[in-house]
């Protein structure tokens, strides 16, 4: 939704963005060349390293850091990033980069080690987790993260299979799954089971809601937060953060009153998640499940009145 971003980013010379999922910088090159400077975050050295020769053109309007998104707070308290941010900007999810390269495991179109770590320096990886981790466990992210009905079924299968040798590739959990759950539709049985464990590998979810509750600490007045979102899962957390900080008024049936919502920080741009148009779907079916939301910070002295 590379248009969508860039319409309400609105980029221009002297504005500076937060880029918080650099990946292959597609969305950054457009910042740039319409004059603003982008700080990049991606904790995948890979498409740092990718993005960096991709954008080197730009000189020093723009950096790119090896750090997870979840701490950019910090990050821009100790580069001296005093007078904040135009537009803080994250694209979640896995790249096509990573997606296609099978030793990176998060694919079972190909085989390749059970990894999934999107740090490659991270200490948890999904081998670990199918190997290691409890059966109640499993059943957990399965059902939480990945929305999967037969998690108990394929927990199950797992600690059995685990017990006589270590499941080390995607195809063999693939393969398991399938022998569990048999394929019905275009979907593989697999498909929930490994968005689970990913997500449990990446802590995507702890990592998304830090960086959402740090956001109106750093964008100036008038600046804009853009989540995209591949899931139902993702997509609800964004949701109700910006529902939740959107709204002026508190009103419970334990308060003899509505009161001013304290925490009331943005202004919603668009009041639904903006879907990808039928023309990039075509062109990049892996936009299909996209949502687009877009949040304004309000200014600091701004105060609900009745």
């Amino acid at each position: 939704m590379l248009e969508e971003v860039v319409h309400f980013l609105a980029p221009s010379r002297g504005k500076l963005f937060l880029d918080g999922t650099l990946g292959g910088g597609g969305h950054t090159r457009r910042l740039l060349e319409d004059g603003a400077n982008v700080i990049g975050l991606d904790r995948d050295p890979d498409a740092l390293q990718f993005a960096r020769q991709r954008l080197a053109e730009f000189g020093d309007s723009f950096s790119a850091i090896h750090t997870d998104f979840r701490d950019y707070s910090d990050l821009l308290g100790t580069v001296g990033i005093c007078g904040g941010l135009d537009g803080i900007l994250l694209d979640l999810g896995v790249s096509s980069r990573q997606l296609e390269n099978f030793d990176r495991g998060f694919s079972f179109q190909g085989d390749g080690p059970l990894d999934m770590r999107m740090n490659p320096e991270a200490e948890l990886s999904a081998e670990v987790v199918v190997n290691e981790w409890a059966e109640d466990e499993l059943i957990r992210i399965f059902r939480e993260y990945g929305e999967e009905r037969s998690a108990r079924r394929i927990a199950g299968a797992i600690v059995k299979a685990r017990q006589d040798h270590p499941i080390t590739t995607t195809l063999q959990l693939a393969d398991l799954v399938e022998s569990v759950l048999p394929r019905r539709g275009r979907q593989h049985p697999a498909t929930r089971i490994f968005q689970a464990i990913r997500i449990a590998v990446n802590d995507e979810f702890g990592a998304l809601r830090v960086a959402l509750e740090e956001a109106h600490r750093w964008l100036r007045p008038g600046g804009r937060l853009v989540v995209i979102t591949f899931h139902s899962l993702e997509d609800r957390i964004v949701k109700q953060f910006m529902r939740s900080h959107c709204m002026e008024w508190i009103d419970r049936p334990e308060l003899p009153e509505p009161i001013p919502n304290p925490e009331c920080y943005f202004d919603a741009v668009v009041r639904k998640a903006l879907s990808p148009s039928d023309e990039e779907v075509a062109e990049n079916p892996r936009a299909r499940s996209a949502k687009l939301r877009v949040v304004e910070r309000r200014t600091a002295d701004e105060k609900a009145t009745k």
